[in-house]
């Protein structure tokens, strides 16, 4: 045994974590050609860990937290190792696809916002809060989809940043009760000084469309299977934003809008019979 078998069940871990937190994502990804499979499971491992540690660790000392893995972190990706499995798999991936050290900088200042910053009163603290939270989430799992190719990467990055907006916004829309009750936070500015109701609802969906419009142009851009990978997740998140829109103000704030198992299935269904026909 050596290094190259801890690698392996490190990438394993972060796959297992993908599965048991986001049935939807992992099915997407599970579609993927093998090597990126296993990159974007480490990204997701990696992106849980910190997403955990401020959302659920509640009653612990998060602060203290975030900052241990950030120390780790910064050890794993100068040293390609670490005895956390799932920061270990996603150090080998950002060497292994060059991603930007940057991004990872950026998504941790975000993370450490969720343990000071409960309320978004601008635009601009807003979209820098979503990209650092998802933007640029989206940007190292494009790095993993071009594979190299830094022409086709910069021609994609704006189409990435858009989407992971897109499903961020949906994902605070969605989560809109337990972000307010549970955690005290309200990421839009929208409803920082007026209550949650049809208008303000309106103008919040009405962002998140542009932001829909404008990844579709990238989709087609996209090399192997990784194109519909993103597919499956975009009409998944394109088929929850649409139930959130049809439901009232008052029962957004009441409980969490999900997509049934089955309907997430047909889906799938769906979007393989585009990709194989080349509708998409």
């Amino acid at each position: 045994m050596n290094v190259n078998f801890y690698l392996q069940n490190s990438y394993k871990i972060s796959m297992l974590i993908t599965k048991e937190y986001s049935t939807s994502f992992s099915s997407a990804t599970s579609l993927l050609e093998k090597e990126k499979r296993l990159a974007v499971y480490a990204i997701y491992g990696f992106v849980r860990i910190a997403d955990e540690i401020v959302d659920s660790f509640q009653g612990y000392d998060q602060s203290f937290l975030l900052s241990k893995l950030n120390e780790d972190l910064d050890y794993a990706l100068k040293n390609g190792i670490s005895t956390n499995t799932v920061l270990a798999a996603f150090a080998d991936t950002v060497k292994r696809y060059d991603i930007n050290v940057e991004y990872i900088k950026s998504f941790m200042k975000s993370m450490e916002k969720d343990l000071s910053k409960t309320e978004y009163n601008n635009l601009t603290d807003l979209e820098s809060y979503i990209y650092g939270s998802a933007d640029v989430v989206g940007l190292m799992c494009l790095k993993v989809f071009c594979n190299g190719d830094n022409q086709l990467f910069e021609k994609l990055k704006q189409p990435a940043q858009k989407l992971g907006s897109a499903f961020q916004k949906v994902n605070f829309l969605r989560d809109l009760k337990d972000d307010i009750n549970n955690l005290g936070r309200s990421y839009f500015p929208e409803i920082s000084n007026q209550p949650f109701n049809k208008q303000t609802k309106q103008i919040i969906e009405q962002s998140i469309q542009k932001d829909f419009d404008e990844v579709w142009s990238g989709l087609k851009q996209l090399p192997g299977r990784s194109k519909l990978a993103v597919a499956i997740a975009i009409y998944y998140y394109k088929c929850l934003f649409d139930k959130i829109k049809r439901t009232s103000p008052e029962k957004v704030l009441k409980k969490r809008i999900r997509v049934p198992n089955f309907q997430k299935f047909l889906i799938i269904l769906q979007v393989v019979f585009m990709y194989k026909t080349k509708l998409i």
